[in-house]
Parts: C-alpha cells; structure tokens; sequence
C-alpha cells in the first residue's frame, strides 16, 4: 500500500548531470542508516506511486525495486529533501536484510570508531529485532527463550518486579543501581511488547499524542 500525500512535483527535486540523486535509507523505528545508494526519476516516482522504495542501479544502468531479487523489501514511511534539494532521505521499514548477500540488517555494519552502543534509538531498535530473532529461533539455555516459553504472564510479572526493583533504587540514590534496574525493565518491557505484537513505533506514536 503507498504511503498517503504522494502527490510530489519530482521536479522540485535536483538530479545531477548524470540523472540520479544521492538517496540515504533509514529504518523509521530505530533511525539506522540501511544504505546510501542513488535514484533517478523514474525510480523516484515509482517508489512515491507504490509505496516501495525503487533505486537506480549504476552497474545495471536501470530503476528497479530493492529486494526484487532476495525479497527484502522496503516499504516507504516517509521522504525527505534536503535543503539544496539534491539529497534524498527515505524512512522505510525493511523487510529482512539490508544486504542480502552478507545477511546484515543494514549496509553499514563494520563500526570503526565511537559509541555505538550508547546510541539510545539505534540500540532500542536492534534490541527489538533481537528479540524477535530468539523468538523466532529459540535457544537452548538462553534466557529470552525461557522467558517465551513460560509466557505472557511469567514475562509480565517480571516487568512488575523490576519496576519495583528500580523504584527502591531510586529511594536509595544509587545511581549505579538506577541505571542496572532500569536496563532491566527496559529488557523485559521490550520482550513484553513482542509477546503483545506492539512494536516501538506504535508507543513513540502515542507518546507523540501526548507530547503537546
């Protein structure tokens, strides 16, 4: 299904000499950067008109569909252009991987300096897909598994207790505490929402509801 307000001059938009403008794909949950690839306007209005993301491949030198060949899709949740309007930003839900060929979510997986771990959207989103991979694959031992397996009831009392949990920390000021008890919640909230089938973006909606 196409995304609504797609009525979109792509004339406003600047292609190069070459026809093609620079495209970045991000995941609309955890801000991810998929791929940076280019399009044309063909592919661009083709990606506007069905609600699939569509690139130009320089190599092939043809508009296609990502993920026509391992069927990875990526469905369009939102566009941007930049302020030159020679730069596009897609914000997609993928569908499998971003690459294909080496099986990672996105094209961008060797980090060579900072923090990642530290970025809280990125990590609240690859944590989410983790989740859903063990659900998906359970392990022995692991204990995710064992918490999916016992149910929504047991994963419910857990997110009670460590809400408590992460209650007495803060009475006591002890942030080291704070921070350990709030991962904890955090975690079995995440696993709690799968076993629901409520992803992230439907609770930062709501939270957008209120934010006003």
């Amino acid at each position: 299904m196409a995304v609504k307000n797609v009525n979109v001059d792509v004339k406003q938009v600047k292609f190069g000499k070459d026809g093609l403008v620079p495209v970045i794909a991000q995941d609309y949950e955890s801000g991810e950067v998929l791929m940076l690839t280019y399009a044309n306007e063909e592919a661009l209005q083709k990606t506007l008109s069905t609600g699939f993301a569509h690139y130009y491949s320089r190599s092939k030198k043809k508009a296609y569909q990502f993920g026509d060949v391992h069927g990875n899709y990526q469905k369009l949740k939102a566009a941007f252009l930049d302020h030159d309007s020679d730069t596009l930003l897609l914000k997609v839900e993928q569908l499998g991987n971003g690459d294909a060929e080496k099986g990672t979510f996105t094209c961008f997986p060797t980090q060579l300096v900072g923090e990642y771990n530290t970025i809280g959207g990125e990590m609240f989103g690859r944590l989410q897909r983790i989740v859903a991979d063990v659900k998906k694959n359970p392990e022995d031992g692991a204990y995710t598994s064992f918490l999916f397996v016992r149910g929504v009831d047991r994963i419910a009392k857990k997110v009670g207790e460590e809400a408590v949990e992460l209650v007495i920390a803060s009475k006591n000021d002890d942030k080291k505490a704070v921070v350990c008890e709030s991962a904890d919640l955090l975690y079995h909230l995440m696993v709690l929402l799968n076993v629901e089938g409520v992803k992230l973006s439907e609770v930062c909606g709501e939270l957008c509801k209120r934010n006003r």
